[in-house]
């Protein structure tokens, strides 16, 4: 397991070099210029525009660029926004709200889709099994943003049981419909797939040897078929945790979310390339250290897997 754990680690460097390469080659060669921009119709003094391009390295070569962003970022530098404030301050400032909006969408996303599935794939073929394979396309078919508008609408400016906008985010019942909306789209690719998963393992040659055992049901459900049923779904919610942050960027508009969503969205308008790459940057670190640990999972669920 060591080995393994060490090698993974190594595979992620070129990963991680590679992938920072593409995202800052992606924001750089952006048509328009990011410091004219910033002073809209107004214009600017030629001097004042060198100057300000100098200030923040657009004046030099794209490689150079890229190798002085890359030795300032293993110091923890991510460089200043056009504003003059460290990407690092807006960063740790705006991470801790997403990480609490996902920690609430996950939390949504297994409790609800591992009971619809696991109901669906105990009934296959009846009313619960048909019922829950008709919501879970709905909400499939139903985009983000429209999704957010609804429950935002129905829930804050209708019934009034919540606030529209997030006020406080250190108060997590202010994160729960915009947690519930981001987490909708994965809780039912979750119970389908859970769904699936139940069915067929159902039929499996151990199901039956847990039976011929005598052993009780509640035993055979939550043990034996849950453990092995949940190989796939740790797999999606690894991978859907990237999503979790890329949806949040539509989420956090909603509802006024003041996390990296929203950050995000700004850097973007205002064409920051610091601060877009420093964030895609922190995304790249976490997916890889997620995919690991999904990984050292596998062993975990399945005890005949094993890594050298």
């Amino acid at each position: 397991m060591g080995r393994y754990v060490a090698r993974r680690l190594l595979q992620m460097i070129p990963v991680f070099l590679g992938t920072t390469l593409l995202i800052f080659l992606m924001v750089h060669i952006l048509p328009g210029d990011p410091i004219r921009a910033m002073f809209g119709d107004k214009g600017a003094d030629p001097a004042q525009l060198a100057s300000l391009r100098e200030k923040f390295g657009l004046d030099q070569p794209l490689y150079m660029q890229y190798f002085n962003y890359m030795k300032d970022l293993f110091q923890l530098n991510f460089g200043e926004t056009f504003g003059g404030r460290p990407v690092w301050d807006e960063m740790t400032a705006a991470f801790p709200v997403t990480l609490r909006l996902t920690i609430v969408a996950l939390t949504i996303e297994l409790l609800i889709g591992l009971s619809l599935g696991a109901w669906a794939g105990l009934k296959v073929g009846k009313a619960p099994d048909t019922g829950v394979l008709l919501f879970t396309l709905i909400v499939i078919s139903v985009p983000v943003f429209i999704m957010g508008y609804l429950a935002r609408y129905v829930f804050a400016d209708t019934l009034g049981w919540v606030a529209p906008n997030v006020d406080d985010s250190m108060d997590i019942t202010q994160l729960l419909l915009p947690g519930f909306v981001l987490a909708m789209l994965s809780m039912a690719y979750v119970a389908r797939l859970t769904r699936t998963t139940f069915a067929e393992n159902l039929r499996a040659d151990y199901m039956r040897t847990a039976l011929a055992k005598g052993l009780p049901r509640r035993r055979i459900v939550g043990v034996h078929l849950l453990r092995n049923s949940l190989i796939p779904v740790v797999t999606f919610v690894g991978t859907d945790i990237g999503g979790f942050i890329g949806g949040a960027v539509v989420t956090e508009g909603i509802f006024n979310v003041q996390g990296v969503g929203n950050l995000l969205f700004r850097a973007l308008q205002q064409r920051e390339g610091s601060t877009i790459v420093g964030i895609v940057t922190v995304f790249v670190l976490i997916i890889l250290v997620i995919n690991l640990i999904v990984d050292l999972l596998y062993a975990v669920l399945d005890p005949r897997i094993r890594y050298a």
